[in-house]
């Protein structure tokens, strides 16, 4: 009797992220040195738990990474990015706060940029992916 070869199933892991925009500029955090992917750059955001929905899950992680309370607003876009040991569901969502103070809780550093400016930091792989969404959005 043959089994299917569990190794091959990729774990699927459900991640959400916020889409911060202040005067033109998006909020963009830095992944820590000791972090999978380490110091490349990304949305904030991160996994959702068991048992949470997705507007829990990005506020929680939002205080968490940096301390700020966020509104959740539309889901923007969704990517899906197979790295090499488990599957990335990314789900993208405009996200409203009024702190204007943030600090580096749980990320290695945070940026306001234009989207002009994407292309100077390089960022996950689903990121990159989600940006290209984002951006092809923002051109329509």
């Amino acid at each position: 009797m043959s089994h299917p070869d569990n190794h091959d199933v990729r774990r699927t892991i459900r991640v959400v992220a916020a889409v911060v925009e202040r005067d033109g500029r998006y909020l963009i955090t830095q992944r820590r040195p000791n972090a999978v992917l380490p110091l490349l750059w990304e949305f904030p955001g991160g996994k959702v738990e068991h048992g949470e929905k997705d507007a829990e899950a990005l506020r929680r992680e939002m205080r968490e990474r940096l301390d700020i309370d966020v509104e959740v607003g539309e889901l923007i876009s969704y990517v899906t990015h197979p790295y090499e040991h488990y599957t990335v569901d990314l789900f993208l969502y405009e996200c409203r706060t009024s702190g204007t103070e943030l600090s580096c809780k749980n990320v290695h550093a945070f940026r306001w940029v234009t989207s002009i400016e994407f292309d100077q930091y390089p960022f996950t792989p689903a990121d990159e992916a989600s940006m290209t969404k984002l951006l092809g959005v923002n051109d329509a």
